[in-house]
């Protein structure tokens, strides 16, 4: 068997199996160095297996939405070697991989965890993976800590590390200098700024730039904020149920004070509030899912 650290692929074998040009590869290279080829006696560039596991992992990513500098911000070659090991043993379905994460997180296993992140991302698209996989996990995750089955120690957990995997995404995302500024916020009172930081990620993934201002900001910082910035919209999330009753009195103060700007409110809260509260506030409700938050961002746009 031919040892991984030889070349043994000349550019146009490899170019070949990626599917990519050979100028693209190189250029890949050059700028982000991302894989060192050896060179043969004539000097052409010789691939190892090793690159090119890692090079199919990167068209992988770029093929499911991502840019070349994203996909290289998320890489880590030993998370190659974890997604290799973890399909010889079969490819989870998006629920089982949903759970095990879950699981894992329950069980402090940082390791475990990472490496389910990992492989959601190498098998799924990037949409799939946020919004069904993490964002359901988040909701999940506050639901089991509102009914007091998972201690704090446990949500803090699960949060930190999901927070630091979106986070590395959402500061790599560029703007698209035509469209409109955003504001996002979490209500008052409000700790819980995963669900914002889902949300904020599929908003910069189109282009838009978000000042992203978390979670514990005081009414009146936030309204400096507006006042300066002046935005187009301003997303808002509440995920306590005990919390709703300020962010709406919020979301009313919003409107009248600032009636160029567009107020979307989400989060687990305001999806379970009364019909009455829901139809009051029904221009204002981003929805549930990626294709209701495009028809509100659709609707405000037009």
């Amino acid at each position: 068997m031919s040892n991984q650290n030889s070349g043994k692929y000349n550019i146009k074998a490899v170019c070949t199996m990626l599917g990519i040009q050979a100028g693209t590869l190189r250029a890949w290279e050059r700028r982000y160095n991302i894989i060192a080829p050896v060179r043969n006696e004539s000097g052409h560039r010789l691939y190892t297996e090793q690159h090119v596991k890692i090079l199919k992992w990167l068209v992988n990513k770029v093929n499911q939405g991502f840019t070349i500098s994203q996909a290289i911000a998320l890489l880590d070659k030993n998370e190659i070697e974890n997604e290799q090991d973890m399909g010889d043993k079969g490819t989870l379905n998006s629920e089982e991989l949903s759970e095990e994460l879950l699981r894992e997180l329950m069980n402090f296993n940082e390791t475990r965890a990472q490496e389910l992140i990992n492989r959601a991302f190498a098998v799924y698209t990037m949409d799939k993976v946020l919004i069904d996989i993490l964002a359901g996990l988040l909701v999940r995750i506050g639901d089991l800590w509102e009914k007091g089955k998972i201690t704090t120690a446990h949500e803090h957990f699960a949060s930190s590390i999901l927070r630091s995997r979106i986070g590395i995404l959402m500061h790599s995302f560029p703007h698209n200098g035509i469209l409109p500024k955003v504001v996002a916020v979490c209500s008052p009172g409000e700790w819980h700024e995963l669900g914002l930081l889902i949300f904020t990620l599929f908003v910069r993934r189109k282009g838009f730039d978000v000042i992203y201002l978390g979670s514990s900001i005081k009414e009146d910082d936030l309204f400096d904020v507006l006042e300066t910035v002046n935005p187009k919209f301003l997303f808002m999330s509440c995920t306590m149920k005990e919390n709703l009753p300020r962010a709406l009195k919020l979301v009313d103060r919003l409107i009248q004070d600032f009636p160029g700007t567009h107020v979307g409110i989400g989060g687990s809260a305001v999806d379970r509030m009364e019909k009455s509260k829901s139809d009051q506030y029904r221009e204002n409700i981003l929805g549930l899912d990626k294709q209701e938050w495009d028809s509100w961002l659709k609707s405000k746009m037009e």
